[in-house]
């Protein structure tokens, strides 16, 4: 699974060049700020790493703290909507797999902040965490973006499943299911 991650993100970056060095050029044009935006997120055995995105949000969004994105969120750029809702802001996450940080597929990598809602309510979350985290999960596809704590937990019956159930098999089909969903343009 690690060489094909490697490999697969070598050649996806390759391929979207292009693809990237618009994005870079819309994201200066659309707003002041840098151009990729770093947090981090809580990854493999409960260790903390930067995920990188493509910043899709207004600079200092989170001024009033950790928040969760939802639809018509207005922290986010107009083009950052755009992005999301393709899921184009992810794709520097492939930065992050061939660091070793992320895998392709595996469960999303939450903040902090959040997990420490959700383990109260959610004991088995941590289960989760014996898995590297991915670009894209059982539970993005499934379930999609989560809003609120709430939300999350729900999210997370998928990502379980994911963990139970690791296989070839399984990853191939959350892939197909992604390219899918990013056909539709069901992000946000």
């Amino acid at each position: 699974k690690r060489t094909a991650d490697i490999l697969v993100s070598f050649l996806l970056l390759i391929l979207l060049s292009p693809l990237i060095i618009y994005i870079i050029i819309r994201i200066k044009w659309s707003s002041k700020g840098p151009v990729f935006y770093r947090q981090e997120r809580i990854g493999l055995s409960g260790r903390p790493f930067i995920i990188l995105k493509f910043r899709s949000m207004f600079q200092d969004a989170e001024q009033e703290g950790p928040q969760l994105s939802y639809e018509g969120d207005q922290r986010c750029t107009p083009w950052g909507s755009i992005m999301r809702k393709w899921r184009l802001d992810e794709i520097p996450q492939f930065v992050n797999v061939i660091l070793g940080e992320m895998s392709i597929v595996g469960p999303r990598p939450e903040r902090k902040h959040f997990i420490e809602q959700i383990i109260p309510r959610a004991l088995f979350y941590n289960r989760i965490l014996t898995v590297k985290p991915g670009i894209t999960s059982w539970g993005q596809v499934k379930y999609g973006y989560a809003s609120n704590v709430d939300q999350m937990i729900e999210r997370l019956q998928f990502d379980l499943i994911y963990v139970e159930n690791l296989s070839l098999q399984l990853d191939i089909k959350i892939i197909l299911y992604t390219i899918l969903v990013l056909y539709q343009g069901k992000g946000k």
